[in-house]
């Protein structure tokens, strides 16, 4: 895709989605750390449910280590591998406390060298917290930059470097978020709501699929 269209495709994505924002509720940034840690394979939607009545008692690491992880299971039971997650937002919040003076560190290599932490959620973490311009590649931008084809890529990590290099400055602190929404509600993962889609026009999906309508009548 070239230049103009890739710019083409966010400003088109901006003035439908307007101002994107991440849809995780948060206090503070070790709270966002948090959700952003329980978020992984779950829906925003169900991290905030659980996080409602976790986040009353929690504030800070120092607050997790005391809640316990037991306790904290029952607060996040109903999101997905609550097990492990419980386990490593225990040691996170253990290791804040120990080597950072329970201050979420800002440096990328700090970062990812946190329990559950990995590239999308420290990339997620500078972006919002720090206004850090990072693109987190989760399913939904991995799919859209594929599908569309912003992005030829083979892992989330792969898409995010091929993302970084080629999104204009002006659409790199909200590339994320747009390309996440249109993943969400419009190019949906079984099946794409290509009627509504503001984008068609770039689309290299949309391209092969009446290239196979075509072919096979």
């Amino acid at each position: 895709m070239d230049k103009s269209s890739i710019n083409s495709v966010y400003k088109t994505l901006a003035k439908k989605i307007g101002a994107p924002k991440t849809e995780l509720n948060y206090l503070n940034p070790y709270t966002f750390l948090i959700s952003v840690v329980l978020s992984a394979q779950a829906t925003d939607k169900s991290v905030n449910a659980a996080t409602k009545d976790l986040f009353k008692v929690v504030k800070t690491p120092k607050d997790m280590v005391v809640l316990g992880e037991r306790k904290l299971k029952g607060y996040i039971k109903t999101i997905g591998l609550y097990n492990s997650k419980a386990k490593n937002v225990l040691n996170l919040s253990k290791i804040l406390i120990n080597d950072y003076n329970s201050k979420v560190p800002s440096e990328f290599k700090d970062l990812i060298s946190l329990p559950g932490v990995g590239n999308k959620t420290a990339s997620v973490y500078q972006n919002e917290i720090l206004d850090i311009p990072r693109i987190a590649v989760d399913t939904h931008v991995y799919r859209v930059s594929n599908r569309v084809g912003l992005a030829k890529t083979k892992t989330a990590d792969q898409t995010q470097e091929v993302l970084e290099l080629i999104t204009p400055k002006k659409w790199l602190k909200t590339a994320h978020h747009l390309l996440i929404l249109h993943g969400r509600y419009t190019c949906k993962s079984q099946k794409p709501i290509c009627d509504e889609c503001v984008i068609t026009k770039y689309c290299l999906y949309l391209k092969n699929e009446k290239n196979k309508k075509n072919i096979s009548s």
